[in-house]
């Protein structure tokens, strides 16, 4: 008898088995802190050359 083929959607390439697996191995950060820290940065990228003009 033949094999059942029991993986994904073949457009998926394999991401939903990657995706499927949870690493606790990482660093976790949550998403408002990248995102707070990214609005942060660009503010003291902005505010700077007021202080320090080139």
């Amino acid at each position: 008898m033949a094999k059942k083929n029991e993986g994904g959607f073949a457009s998926s390439a394999g991401l939903m088995r990657y995706f499927d697996t949870e690493d606790d191995r990482g660093l976790k950060i949550n998403p408002r802190f990248v995102i707070g820290f990214a609005i942060a940065f660009t503010a003291l990228i902005l505010v700077l050359p007021i202080f320090f003009p080139v």
